[in-house]
């Protein structure tokens, strides 16, 4: 840490935070920028537990940030990764009915990812299923061929990279505990207060600059609360379960293979996943997690818990949703029930072909009223502290495949804001 004084610091170095640096310097090379991670290692946690997919867009509102960001990201990943010599799979994925029932959905999605502009979509039918996922069974099927599966913490390290190349300046082991306005030039500075914001370390480091970005992820409430912003939305954790296929029955997935998602629920449901190792992930459930970065099954923190089973809105979460709820920690529980729900869209598949896989825990905004909050959140707040800083809030998924798109937007937002 030889320089302590930036422009711009970015707090958070996961594929958000790492995207909207890149951007940031890119556009301005003249200005200073820091990135701060707590952690030892870039991109560590919801960046390095996802599930590997490059979004097309086809689940969002219209019109909303979501689709807007999720489509134009998925074009701009790609370009970026041939450029980079990323290595990625535009390997499609069929959203499948199995139920007659399902098939008004399934239109209605077609739909929904004709107006978000998602090219190459198409309905086929049990046949056309068979010839794209031999091993597949479904009467009608939502073919998404330019969806594709990408190792998203390489993309963010890639970023990263980027970022250092162009002169930016990436501090690592850096827990952010505390932001405010200096009230006093540093000692021995003949700048006065050109750089009025001091954002303090857990471990006693100190960095100044003149504005702040915040990327926090399972943390962007408290970062947001720690500089005089609002609490809400409030980040629930809730934890995912991966099986994996045994290697010798990854013949039995081609691509990207999901479910019709059912509105009654608040989470996707499971699907079958590959990856650029050529592993195939199965799942996940979704359970609360007792630790904000609790990827292990009995992980616990007490402040998180208590956070999150305090809050009303996961409270009244809870209770809209008490059946689903208790049915997903069977399914954790219990690999043969997860399977059974796996058999509907790929009969031959048995519990002794999987294995317990790894786990990834989802930032989840909740509202007071117990809604997820599913869009994009970006505020800021009050004062002098508030008019120099942006909160990312709310970045779910598809936040890896929007990434740049992102960026893009939150660059322009810190340019209006900021008059950089």
């Amino acid at each position: 840490m030889r320089r302590v004084s930036f422009d711009v610091a970015i707090i958070g170095g996961g594929i958000v935070g790492l995207a909207s640096s890149r951007e940031l310097i890119l556009r301005h090379p003249n200005f200073t920028f820091t990135l701060l991670e707590k952690e030892k290692e870039l991109a560590l946690h919801q960046t390095g537990h996802n599930s590997g997919v490059i979004h097309s867009g086809i689940y969002y509102t219209p019109g909303s940030l979501k689709a807007q960001l999720c489509v134009r990201g998925a074009t701009l990943t790609y370009q970026y990764c041939q450029k980079k010599g990323v290595p990625y799979k535009r390997c499609g994925k069929l959203i499948v009915a199995v139920e007659r029932e399902e098939i008004p959905r399934l239109k209605a999605l077609y739909e929904r990812g004709q107006m978000n502009n998602v090219q190459d979509l198409r309905l086929i039918d049990a046949k056309a299923i068979r010839e794209k996922e031999p091993y597949c069974r479904g009467i009608m099927a939502l073919d998404s061929p330019n969806t594709g599966i990408v190792d998203w913490q390489l993309v963010a390290l890639t970023y990263g990279k980027e970022f250092q190349e162009v002169g930016g300046t990436v501090i690592t082991d850096f827990e952010a505990s505390d932001i405010k306005v200096a009230a006093e030039s540093p000692a021995g500075s003949a700048e006065g207060l050109k750089y009025p914001i001091i954002i303090k370390s857990s471990q006693g480091k100190e960095v100044r600059c003149r504005f702040v970005l915040t990327c926090g992820g399972l943390y962007s409430d408290r970062l947001s609360e720690i500089s005089g912003c609002s609490s809400e939305p409030r980040i629930v954790p809730f934890r995912g379960d991966y099986l994996v296929l045994k290697p010798e029955k990854n013949f039995l997935v081609r691509g990207n293979i999901y479910p019709v998602p059912n509105p009654q629920f608040p989470f996707l449901g499971f699907h079958f996943t590959p990856r650029m190792d050529g592993s195939v992930w199965l799942g996940p459930n979704a359970v609360l997690a007792f630790k904000r970065e609790g990827y292990k099954l009995f992980d616990f923190d007490t402040q998180d818990f208590i956070n999150a089973v305090s809050y009303r809105g996961l409270q009244r979460l809870v209770m809209k949703n008490i059946v689903y709820g208790m049915g997903e920690i069977y399914r954790g529980v219990f690999t043969s029930a997860q399977v059974k729900n796996l058999q509907k869209f790929i009969p031959e598949l048995n519990p002794s072909d999987v294995l317990r896989g790894p786990s990834g825990v989802r930032a989840q905004a909740l509202d007071a009223e117990g809604n997820l909050v599913d869009d994009f959140v970006f505020d800021g707040g009050k004062g002098e502290l508030g008019s120099r800083i942006l909160h990312v809030r709310n970045a779910p998924s598809p936040a890896a495949s929007s990434s740049l798109a992102i960026a893009e937007m939150i660059t322009d937002e810190l340019e209006k804001r900021f008059k950089l």
